[in-house]
């Protein structure tokens, strides 16, 4: 990673009322357990905080018609989906869209290699999350050797114009790296090859790479080399603790943008008018759902 002597990336501004997030009440609760990971009961209170700061954020990006692009890129297991699935669940899906795209088709591959990845990009009021990205290049077709040598050095030659030129047009971009130990990605890779609901979160692929972990660090150091500028830098999210990842990078992401709060106000409902002379059919002749909960 680059020393950057200059602040990097958008202006750390916030709304004020995500000044204190971590300061109401918080003293009520014993926030770590002895082992040092974040009590349970702390860890959603924090999250609750953030995520009514992110509905706030989100009336905000609308109200002034930003356009938002978030990447999230690690290793696999690192904890990149948990992060998206809180960031993304107290947010209107029509306006905060998560893209994670499968392998090039044979048409795609004679693209311009950015070129499936612009088509969902933001319109004004958009935030869009990429899971993975136009960073695959650096790191698993490179690895993998899915790419060839050429085709990296390109990559890494015209990604930080690409991203300037983003930046340049008015897109705000985040970028974030999710850390993860050697030992925590093995427990976690095993953790979904035995546990049916995470099983389909483990493919072949996961095998193939799981002995190129020198490899992926190599490629990933020099990715940040090249990638890691002072408009569009990587944050680097030590994701080892799940929990404290999350909160981690759920408040950076929401002090990376000024905002202020426009929420609506509260709306108070008027008595509904009934029409007496409309009469609901009997409620037996309706199938429903057999009740075994």
């Amino acid at each position: 990673m680059g020393n950057h002597v200059e602040s990097k990336g958008p202006e750390t501004l916030k709304s004020k009322s995500l000044e204190n997030t971590s300061e109401d009440n918080s003293h009520e609760l014993i926030k770590y357990k002895k082992t040092g990971k974040i009590k349970k009961e702390f860890y959603e209170q924090e999250l609750a905080k953030l995520q009514s700061e992110l509905v706030k954020l989100q009336f905000w990006v609308k109200r002034k018609g930003m356009k938002v692009i978030v990447l999230f890129e690690g290793r696999d297991a690192a904890g990149k989906g948990g992060v998206i699935k809180r960031l993304t669940e107290p947010m209107n899906p029509r306006g905060c869209r998560v893209v994670a795209l499968d392998k090039p088709s044979d048409k795609e591959r004679t693209q311009w290699y950015f070129q499936r990845y612009v088509t969902h990009f933001p319109s004004a009021g958009e935030i869009v999350i990429f899971d993975r990205s136009w960073y695959n290049r650096a790191g698993i077709e490179r690895v993998m050797g899915f790419c060839t040598d050429e085709e990296y050095e390109q990559f890494l030659r015209t990604c930080p114009e690409f991203e300037r030129m983003l930046v340049r047009s008015g897109i705000i971009l985040l970028k974030y790296w999710f850390s993860v130990s050697d030992d925590e990605q093995e427990h976690r890779l095993r953790e979904r090859t035995v546990n049916p609901a995470k099983r389909w979160k483990f493919s072949a692929m996961d095998l193939e790479s799981w002995d190129k972990w020198s490899e992926y660090s190599k490629a990933k150091d020099m990715m940040f080399r090249f990638t890691d500028t002072n408009l569009c830098p990587w944050y680097v999210v030590s994701s080892d603790q799940k929990k404290t990842a999350r909160l981690n990078c759920i408040s950076h992401f929401l002090q990376s943008i000024s905002y202020e709060d426009v929420t609506p106000e509260e709306v108070e409902f008027p008595a509904r008018t009934i029409a007496e002379s409309y009469v609901r059919p009997p409620m037996d002749e309706q199938t429903f759902v057999p009740e075994k909960y």
